[in-house]
């Protein structure tokens, strides 16, 4: 059985004490949510603070982003070794905005990718198509494309702490979301690629997210669908009651 994971992506937003706040109201709201992962993305200046709240916590703490360099003159990076200092599980890899804003490429994802196994953190692989791709019926050939470019080189075994996030970059901070179906007929096809790809077990252990306008009263019944292993979360991930409700959905 898949345990399903959410997580919060906070992108740039938080100062340090609102941060340190955040999580210490969702802490006091989740601390009996059983048979879920969560996560928290913040900026990662305010990693550190964050990962102090947490402290004795069952929630995860996950980076943004990161490099594919251990160290080096990157001005403005942040390597794997420091996210996982600062306390990181996760690493958020190949966000859209990541795609669209800062040049990423499928080879540095899966550089990232990479890197982030090898410092023993468990990588969030984003994949999703614009609304131009979907409209033109080129929905299964991006996610494809982007799936096998970023695991690229990877072995089944490789893969085992492995989250993928299909987040259709039409929905993302626009109020749209997916249908339950629409959402579903994606995550099957990314299972059934993983399938083809590294095998039966390693598709039936792969959890997959949904992010794309989840929010408290969309959340249970995208979660329902059987392909559908938790959420990562943006904007509605900012207020702990309204994400304390998400978790509460895939708990049930």
């Amino acid at each position: 059985m898949r345990i399903p994971v959410v997580a919060g992506n906070w992108k740039m937003f938080t100062t340090a004490s609102e941060a340190v706040a955040l999580v210490r109201s969702l802490k006091a709201l989740v601390r009996d949510a059983a048979g879920v992962e969560i996560a928290v993305c913040p900026p990662s200046v305010n990693l550190i603070p964050a990962a102090e709240e947490l402290r004795d916590s069952a929630i995860r703490l996950g980076g943004q982003n990161m490099h594919w360099e251990d160290e080096g003159a990157f001005t403005g990076e942040v390597s794997a070794k420091m996210l996982k200092e600062a306390g990181c599980h996760f690493v958020i890899v190949g966000h859209s905005e990541r795609r669209q804003y800062f040049g990423e490429t499928d080879e540095t994802v899966n550089r990232k990718v990479r890197k982030a196994f090898s410092a023993g953190l468990a990588p969030i692989l984003c994949v999703g198509e614009t609304l131009q791709e979907r409209e033109s019926g080129r929905t299964e050939a991006v996610v494809k494309t982007q799936l096998e470019g970023g695991l690229k080189g990877f072995m089944a075994d490789e893969l085992k702490t492995l989250v993928v996030a299909y987040e259709p970059v039409w929905a993302i901070g626009t109020g749209k979301t997916a249908t339950p179906e629409q959402a579903q007929d994606v995550h099957h096809f990314i299972r059934t690629w993983f399938e083809k790809t590294f095998g039966p077990a390693a598709a039936d252990g792969l959890r997959i997210q949904y992010g794309g306008s989840v929010k408290p009263d969309n959340a249970k019944v995208l979660m329902s669908q059987p392909d559908i292993d938790g959420a990562l979360v943006g904007g509605a991930s900012l207020k702990a009651d309204g994400f304390a409700a998400i978790i509460r959905a895939a708990v049930s």
